[in-house]
């Protein structure tokens, strides 16, 4: 079957496949709804979590391969201190601390603070979890999921799904770390070879 059989399909159709693909990972599952019983505001799970899940069922493969650890993300202005974020952390290693997976809670409201010494790319402070998405070195992982209240999966596409579903990860120049994104492409490429990945240019 043809990994990109929904490339250009309708959002809709890709919503739905998201969904379900990441519903096929018991764990990715998991996460979602201990974070929901958390009340994390504004929170998502994002990046491989969701983004590969997609790649794994368009390419055939079981729903967790590759996924290294559960990127959590939530939103909170009150209190930029690195203690305020760390209570949260504490709290979800209790939460999460059974489950045989690596679960990584952070602030998004904190990210500008650190995220240059760290990546080397300059972050301006974030206004939502939303606009944290948005910041992705690529729109292929500018994807999150969460659960309502019912229960049923919110996605955060602020630029849709087609490049997700292209399996084509371009890096937005501004944004992408080159020897970063290209040691994580060169990775993944080996992880999904159906997957085409376009190398940043360094200067």
């Amino acid at each position: 079957m043809d990994p990109r059989r929904l490339a250009n399909a309708p959002a809709d159709a890709q919503r739905a496949f998201l969904i379900e693909a990441v519903r096929a990972n018991p764990l990715a599952m998991t996460v979602l709804e201990r974070a929901a019983a958390m009340d994390l505001p504004d929170h998502g799970l994002m990046a491989g979590a969701v983004y590969q899940a997609v790649w794994n069922a368009l390419t055939g493969r079981d729903p967790a391969y590759g996924v290294n650890d559960y990127d959590l993300g939530y939103y909170d202005a009150s209190d930029l201190g690195e203690a305020a974020e760390d209570v949260v952390i504490k709290a979800g290693d209790a939460v999460f601390g059974d489950l045989d997976a690596i679960v990584e809670i952070r602030n998004q409201a904190r990210v500008h603070l650190w995220f240059g010494a760290k990546h080397g790319v300059t972050r301006a402070p974030l206004t939502s979890t939303t606009d944290a998405v948005a910041h992705f070195a690529s729109h292929t992982h500018a994807v999150a999921v969460r659960l309502d209240a019912a229960g049923e999966m919110e996605v955060l596409a602020p630029y849709g799904l087609d490049e997700l579903f292209s399996l084509h990860v371009r890096p937005v120049a501004a944004l992408a770390d080159p020897v970063g994104w290209n040691a994580k492409c060169e990775r993944q490429h080996r992880q999904w070879p159906e997957v085409q990945f376009e190398r940043a240019g360094l200067a």
